[in-house]
């Protein structure tokens, strides 16, 4: 398995700082590269092999939603009563509001994203339990 700093020289962004703020809502660590804050919010999130983000809706009463944007490592999104995918550099995630899912590293595999916070009126994240090891476990 890769060690961060060889894995750092496949990011197309910087890997960021501790993703600390959000911390609470991860299992693993993930590290926060804010790419924009102005008209379209847009993050480089990074997973530690293993982490994963809990359960979340992104709510909107019009618009809203995310796009994940895949640029290293392997990963995975699973939207709730479905099957997990697994996600590689190139894949495009579109996630509509009012969809319960996660997305994280493979167990193996350091894994990075860009996700883009599509606008909306009245958007707002909530975030929900966590993955539970079991469900993780059932991974590739």
């Amino acid at each position: 398995m890769k060690q961060k700093s060889e894995f750092e020289k496949e990011l197309i962004f910087p890997i960021g700082e501790d993703n600390r703020a959000y911390a609470d809502y991860f299992a693993g660590n993930s590290y926060l590269n804010m790419l924009s804050l102005k008209q379209v919010v847009i993050g480089s999130v990074t997973f530690e092999p293993g982490c994963r983000n809990n359960w979340h809706i992104h709510h909107a009463k019009s618009g809203g939603g995310q796009i994940l944007l895949v640029t290293a490592g392997r990963g995975y999104y699973q939207e709730w009563g479905k099957n997990p995918v697994e996600l590689h550099p190139g894949d495009v995630v579109n996630i509509p509001p009012e969809v319960k899912h996660w997305h994280g590293a493979a167990p193996d595999s350091w894994f990075s994203h860009i996700a883009v916070e599509v606008p909306g009126e009245g958007t707002a994240n909530e975030w929900c339990e966590k993955v539970t090891n079991e469900e993780y476990g059932k991974l590739k």
